[in-house]
């Protein structure tokens, strides 16, 4: 049977909490890079932005890290992160036939699911994250929530466990509705959110890879979906995490990288690009400027 062509329009790239992992996001030092001959990145144009050392959350520079930003489908981290603590990966859910209708009504990205196919919770975080399918968060809220007011409010209160207290969600995907503004964070926020879920082994196994493959089964069609994050196999040391786009949002990526041993974790907010496509070029020059960091 011939794969399911993914959609990806304009809204297109719009977990275990473990105790072992730092929540704080501390505050740059002053002194973290005096001695190194650039003492920021230069060229980053993203309206709000941050890099941490990703084992401690220690902020290295930020522009703006606790302004509250739309942050578009990098929304689907907090999506995934709720289902995996809520465990039952195996499960099987229906694809429901309004996802149709939603994807249209919002001209959002999707991983092409078909109504009436049955695939686990495990595939249907692959169709989440990698095409960044709306169509998949849909499906995932509405059997999780169960109801997606519920499972929204599941996304907000895991929000506010984890400290975040200048993060809203007002639905389980990044798309600018009601407005907008009404999903937000900040780069601390958002790098916080990053640890947590990169502490997981199931949702660092999938934003990890570069495409996922699904052959047509009994009670599905056959899926093959390509990950849009820009830096995977084009920047050395990538290994996630999650792009996003809305006009109102801008370019939007939260991004990780490990070199040598050492490894950073980022993000920019509203940084300038042309189209939906989301660029890496930012988060390049952010991780450039840390891999030089003589003592990180």
């Amino acid at each position: 049977m011939a794969m399911r062509a993914v959609r990806v329009s304009r809204w297109a790239g719009a977990a275990v909490l473990t105790a072992c992992v730092a929540l704080t996001v501390a505050a740059p030092a002053a002194t973290a890079s005096a001695t190194h001959e650039n003492a920021e990145p230069v060229g980053v144009q993203a309206k709000a932005a941050a890099i941490a050392v990703a084992s401690t959350g220690h902020v290295l520079w930020s522009r703006d890290l606790n302004t509250e930003l739309p942050m578009a489908s990098i929304t689907k981290v907090m999506t995934a992160l709720v289902v995996i603590r809520a465990g039952g990966l195996s499960r099987k859910i229906t694809v429901p036939s309004a996802v149709v209708a939603y994807v249209d009504e919002h001209d959002a990205s999707a991983a092409g699911l078909r109504p009436g196919d049955t695939l686990t919770a495990s595939q249907l975080l692959e169709g989440l994250l990698m095409p960044s399918g709306a169509d998949a968060a849909y499906t995932l809220a509405e059997a999780y929530g169960p109801g997606l007011g519920a499972f929204i409010a599941k996304m907000n209160a895991t929000a506010k466990r984890l400290g975040l207290t200048r993060t809203h969600f007002s639905n389980f995907d990044g798309l600018p509705y009601p407005t907008g503004y009404s999903t937000y964070s900040t780069p601390a926020n958002l790098i916080k959110l990053g640890r947590v879920a990169m502490a997981s082994a199931v949702f660092r196994s999938i934003v990890d890879q570069r495409s996922y493959r699904i052959a047509a089964g009994s009670g599905h069609h056959a899926y093959f979906w390509r990950n849009l994050n820009p830096l995977l196999g084009v920047y050395r040391g990538a290994i996630g995490i999650k792009p996003g786009w809305t006009p109102t949002a801008g370019h939007c990526l939260l991004f990780e990288a490990t070199r040598g041993g050492r490894s950073f974790i980022g993000v920019n907010l509203d940084s300038p690009g042309v189209g939906a496509t989301v660029n890496g070029a930012d988060a390049t020059r952010m991780l450039n400027w840390a891999f030089s960091l003589p003592s990180y």
